[in-house]
């Protein structure tokens, strides 16, 4: 055998153990780099929390309300006749005892002179008969009348002195209509459109010819119903009820406190409601009547609650729940029990405990048991402030 030729197969073996080694030694350290990443798990996900801490809310109700003014007046003339003029602008604010309109005049001034006309007759009547009387009177003590004819004469001066009555009554009255051509405001307040046209023929208690609404203090009209009374703890009286506010149409609080002014005091069996009105001052006529608003009826407070963000309560099937942060910092559901919205928190009743991390961003992306980086959240524009979130507030979850 050829020494030459059996070291070169030699050879050849010692490179094929050499190549297989190598093979073997890069498959276990690919191995062993996908064991230690399998080990290593998901990256815990960064989310903001709150730290959760008793509260006290207000116990309260909102309603739909209606503003309208404390006083609104139809302005009506108290005697018919032709309208001359109108003393006031249409919208402008009016003084009680303004003149706003003149109606013709002077077939109330001639009724006026016609009546002291024949109240000076019986003036001049009675002066007759009762000197007619005294006369008499003379005469019967002489003997020389009869007992009859001078009971007649003083009969005739009480039928004039009675008369007298009848016609100052009448000038009284014809000086009253006379006042009433001129038509005035009785309250202040602003003034409606006027309904007729000068040179119009009116009529007395029956034509309308504007209105006039008394703005402050201004009434604001709504109704709670049964669900809601029970929830304040009973029929709203205004000894129960504390405060109530107005949220005006662009959400904004009215800057005044009212003050319940009358409550129904049974439950309309119609619609379940009580009907409640409060007073509001308007010194500024902000408020309009007929203005929808929203009331807010305060009777108290309830302790022991916690406030959380809008954007960290969502929905399932279930219930309402929201994510905490475990002591491990994994994500777990809390179903809670809510009640009404405090500002833009929710009041969460049952379900948290003082000291739980409520997650509030992120949301969509959390799954239960889910590793978590929690840290605080931003001081501006961070959703713990109540600034809404899409993908948190439409979201659906299952509780796990």
């Amino acid at each position: 055998m050829n020494p030459v030729h059996t070291n070169a197969r030699g050879l050849n073996s010692s490179k094929k153990i050499v190549l297989a080694m190598m093979t073997a030694f890069a498959l276990a350290s690919c191995s062993k780099g996908e064991q230690q990443a399998g080990q290593a798990g998901p990256q815990a996900l960064p989310v903001s929390v709150v730290e959760l801490q008793p509260a006290s809310v207000p116990v309260s109700a909102e309603a739909v309300a209606q503003t309208e003014g404390a006083r609104e007046v139809e302005i009506r003339p108290r005697v018919g006749g032709i309208l001359l003029k109108r003393l006031y602008e249409e919208g402008a604010p009016v003084k009680e005892g303004q003149v706003l309109f003149q109606i013709d005049p002077e077939p109330y001034q001639i009724a006026l002179e016609q009546a002291k006309a024949q109240l000076a007759q019986a003036q001049a009547k009675i002066a007759q008969t009762k000197r007619e009387a005294e006369r008499l009177k003379g005469l019967l003590e002489s003997n020389s009348i009869s007992q009859r004819e001078y009971d007649n004469a003083v009969s005739d001066d009480d039928v004039a002195k009675a008369s007298l009555l009848q016609y100052q009554a009448s000038v009284r009255e014809a000086e009253l209509n006379l006042s009433y051509t001129k038509v005035t405001a009785p309250v202040s307040g602003i003034s409606g459109r006027f309904q007729f046209s000068e040179g119009a023929l009116v009529s007395a208690n029956d034509s309308l010819l504007t209105t006039v609404v008394q703005l402050s203090p201004i009434w604001v009209r709504f109704s709670l119903s049964d669900n809601e009374i029970q929830q304040l703890g009973g029929p709203v009286t205004e000894k129960t009820v504390k405060k109530i506010a107005l949220k005006l149409p662009d959400g904004t609080e009215y800057g005044e406190s009212g003050k319940l002014n009358f409550a129904a005091s049974q439950i309309d069996p119609a619609l379940g409601t009580q009907q409640l009105r409060a007073t509001f001052a308007n010194a500024d006529k902000k408020l309009l009547p007929g203005q929808f608003v929203r009331a807010k009826v305060v009777v108290g407070e309830r302790d022991g609650v916690f406030l959380v963000p809008q954007v960290a309560v969502m929905n399932s099937q279930q219930g309402r729940f929201v994510y905490v942060v475990d002591e491990n910092n994994h994500a777990a559901v809390r179903p809670v029990v809510t009640g009404d919205w405090s500002g833009r928190d929710w009041v969460i009743l049952k379900g948290l405990n003082a000291g739980d991390k409520v997650v509030i961003d992120n949301l969509i992306k959390i799954r239960p048991g889910a590793p978590l980086q929690p840290h605080p959240p931003a001081q501006e524009g961070a959703p713990a402030q109540g600034e809404p979130q899409k993908s948190a507030a439409n979201t659906s979850g299952k509780l796990a």
